[in-house]
């Protein structure tokens, strides 16, 4: 305690005196340094508010201005980049209905053409099959028409045999075929043939 009292004591002495002579406050400083020091901070200080406070305000507006700029220039931006989002997926959208739409056109076309082919083949079918039952019908008329010639030959010739007459005409053999076809009914031709039969042997 003794030797901060000395050291306090001592702070005076060693500073000359300070502006009160040793005597009072010694950190106050002298009037003329206190008056030249607020003239001096006063003029700073104008200075700065003139000058340095305008740059500053300047530059602080500016650099709100390019950031509120380039934040606009950045919605802008996000905003076409939606729109062409939003375009692109409508083209898809549509590129996908089209291909959808033909997709489906298609396979109705498809499937027309094999309706189409199936009836054109159906119906030519039919035609081949009509075309083939008429040729076959025609070759069974023709077949039976030569069928009736050759058996009505054949039998009238028969005929001609059985009963000994000659048959050239036309009415003659067409009453000697229909006693002939009597007798055959009644049964008397087979006696009768038999009866040829033992007289010629």
């Amino acid at each position: 305690m003794q030797n901060m009292s000395n050291l306090a004591a001592a702070v005076p002495a060693a500073a000359g005196g300070g502006g009160n002579h040793g005597l009072g406050m010694p950190i106050l400083p002298h009037l003329g340094e206190l008056i030249f020091g607020c003239v001096f901070f006063a003029v700073f200080l104008i200075f700065i508010i003139k000058y340095v406070v305008p740059k500053m305000e300047t530059a602080y507006t500016q650099r709100v201005d390019a950031i509120q700029g380039d934040m606009s220039r950045a919605e802008k931006s996000l905003a076409e980049a939606e729109a062409l989002k939003a375009e692109y997926q409508r083209m898809m959208e549509d590129a996908r209905h089209e291909a959808n739409q033909m997709r489906e056109r298609g396979r109705e076309e498809g499937a027309a053409i094999v309706a189409e082919m199936r009836a054109q083949a159906s119906a030519e079918a039919e035609r081949i099959i009509e075309s083939a039952r008429r040729q076959v019908e025609a070759e069974r008329a023709s077949a039976m028409a030569e069928l009736k010639n050759d058996v009505g030959r054949i039998s009238t010739d028969l005929a001609g045999r059985i009963v000994g007459e000659s048959l050239q005409d036309d009415a003659r053999r067409n009453g000697v075929i229909e006693r002939f076809l009597q007798q055959l009914e009644d049964g008397t031709l087979q006696r009768e043939t038999s009866t040829m039969d033992r007289a010629g042997r």
